[in-house]
C-alpha cells in the first residue's frame, strides 16, 4: 500500500513538473523593470528592485530569446565629452595668459593699459587713475580712449548685454567708432560753460558700429531708416543703465550724429534722451 502511495506521489509530481514546462508563452510571467532604470534580466535573477510583472507576449519572448547587437562605441557615437587636445588646450590657456597681462579694471574683458593720473589745462579737469581702453568684450575701439575705471566698466557692460545682442544677426559687430573720449572742454565746447565730463575722463561718444563684413552702422544715417533705426534705439536704450547721462539724436543737434555715454549720476536717476 505504501509503494502504490510513493508511485502515485512521484507520477503526480512529474506530471506537475510537465505541465508547468509545456505552458503557453502568453501563461509565462517576466519581471519587467521600473521605467527609468536600465537592468540587464537574467535568467532566474533579478535586481534589488521588486519587479512588476505581466503576461509575456510570444514576441517578447521570442526577441529575448535572439542575442542583443549592441553597437559600437567609438568616438563618433560615444556618450563621453571628447578630451580637449593637449596642443588646443596650451593655445587656450596662453591666450587667456596673455588677456590677463593686457587687461585693466580687474577684469579680462576690458583690455588696454593704465595710464595714471593725468592732468587737465583747466581746473576741474584730469583723471586720477585714467586707463586707455582698446577693446571691450572682443569688441575693438576705433581708436584707444582714455577714461576712468567706472566709465570701461560701463562700457563693457553696455558692449555686453545690449550691443553685441542686438548686432549678432547683422554682425557680429567687430569695432565701435570712437567720435571722442576724453578732452579737457566744457560742454559742447560752449564758451563759460561747465567742464564736461569728458574733461573728467567719464565720458565717451560712440557715432557707429562696424560689422564683420566691414559694413558700418552710423548713427547720422541709420537713426533714420529700417532696420538700422530700430537696432540703434535698442543699443541706445540698453545704455540708459550701465551710464548716468544717454544722449542721441533727439535729444539736441549737438548729438545729432553720435551717442553721449556718462556716467554722471543724479539724484532723479538715468538721464535718458
Amino acid at each position: 500500500m505504501r509503494g502504490l502511495s510513493s508511485s502515485l506521489l512521484i507520477g503526480f509530481a512529474v506530471l506537475t513538473a510537465t505541465t508547468s514546462h509545456s505552458a503557453a508563452p502568453e501563461a509565462s510571467l517576466v519581471p519587467l523593470t521600473r521605467p527609468g532604470h536600465s537592468e540587464v534580466v537574467k535568467t532566474g535573477v533579478t535586481s534589488n528592485i521588486r519587479p512588476i510583472l505581466r503576461p509575456a507576449s510570444p514576441q517578447v519572448t521570442a526577441a529575448a530569446a535572439r542575442p542583443v547587437d549592441l553597437p559600437f562605441l567609438g568616438p563618433e557615437n560615444s556618450i563621453r565629452p571628447f578630451v580637449r587636445p593637449e596642443q588646443l588646450e596650451q593655445q587656450v590657456l596662453f591666450k587667456k595668459r596673455k588677456l590677463r597681462k593686457t587687461s585693466v579694471c580687474g577684469d579680462i574683458d576690458i583690455q588696454g593699459k593704465a595710464v595714471g593720473r593725468v592732468n587737465g589745462k583747466i581746473k576741474a579737469c584730469g583723471i586720477k587713475d585714467a586707463v586707455q581702453i582698446t577693446s571691450v568684450s572682443g569688441v575693438k575701439l576705433s581708436r584707444p580712449s582714455t577714461m576712468d575705471c567706472g566709465t570701461a566698466q560701463a562700457l563693457n557692460k553696455w558692449v555686453d548685454k545690449a550691443v553685441i545682442p542686438t548686432f549678432k544677426r547683422r554682425g557680429p559687430v567687430v569695432e565701435l567708432q570712437v567720435a571722442a573720449h576724453y578732452a579737457c572742454r566744457t560742454r559742447n565746447n560752449r564758451k563759460g560753460a561747465r567742464i564736461s565730463e569728458h574733461g573728467k575722463g567719464r565720458a565717451i561718444d560712440i557715432s557707429g558700429f562696424k560689422m564683420a563684413d566691414g559694413e558700418v552702422v552710423t548713427v547720422l544715417d541709420g537713426w533714420r531708416k529700417n532696420p538700422s533705426k530700430k537696432q540703434l534705439t535698442k543699443v541706445w536704450r540698453g545704455a540708459c543703465g550701465p551710464f548716468g547721462t544717454v544722449l542721441g539724436p533727439n535729444s539736441d543737434r549737438y548729438h545729432r550724429d553720435h551717442f553721449h555715454l556718462d556716467t554722471a549720476r543724479y539724484r532723479s536717476g538715468t538721464y535718458c534722451r
